[in-house]
């Protein structure tokens, strides 16, 4: 992955949702992201984006993924859906996995089908866009927005002790009797 200089003002605060006290099952993960579960089976057995909450351990173990790996596995399909090869892809998942959340929030991932790049700046998206190239961009912040928001919809695992968090979905019952008769 092609890196741009420095720059930017970080935000005053990291994005919400960075806990690595709940995690996500593969189907929450798939839900979040609109990717097949094959795809996200596939995608941790070949180490494209492995769960890093807790992996899976032969049959009947559930894989729990972290906020971020969720952050992750949406920007990998956005890039597959513009034609990336899974090599810049999977250099792009570990340079994401190298930053911080507030690294991560103005980060904008640009592409132009073969590269991708990563700009922290306007002055770079600029620079990028004068080449004269066809590039469409992904601002991860706005991807990290967009997940956080369809997560608090959807059910969570507290990794500590595996209690079901119900999302924000008031029409949700099941889990909340779970929880209570749990």
């Amino acid at each position: 992955m092609a890196a741009g200089g420095g720059g930017g003002e970080p935000p005053a605060h990291a994005p919400e949702g960075a806990s690595e006290t709940i995690g996500y099952r593969g189907p929450t993960a798939c839900a979040a992201t609109g990717i097949t579960y094959r795809q996200l089976d596939y995608w941790a057995r070949t180490g494209l984006v492995e769960p890093s909450i807790r992996p899976a351990y032969g049959s009947g173990t559930q894989r729990l993924y972290s906020f971020r790996d969720v952050v992750v596995l949406k920007i990998v399909k956005r890039l597959l859906d513009t034609g990336v090869s899974l090599q810049n892809i999977r250099n792009a998942v570990q340079h994401l996995r190298s930053c911080g959340p507030a690294e991560l929030a103005r980060m904008t991932l640009m592409s132009d089908g073969a590269t991708v790049y990563e700009c922290s700046s306007p002055e770079e998206v600029v620079s990028l866009l004068q080449g004269g190239q066809g590039i469409f961009g992904i601002a991860v912040g706005v991807v990290w927005r967009d997940v956080e928001s369809t997560l608090a919809q959807l059910h969570g695992e507290r990794v500590d002790t595996g209690e079901t968090m119900a999302g924000h979905n008031p029409a949700d019952e099941l889990a909340r009797r779970r929880n209570r008769a749990g």
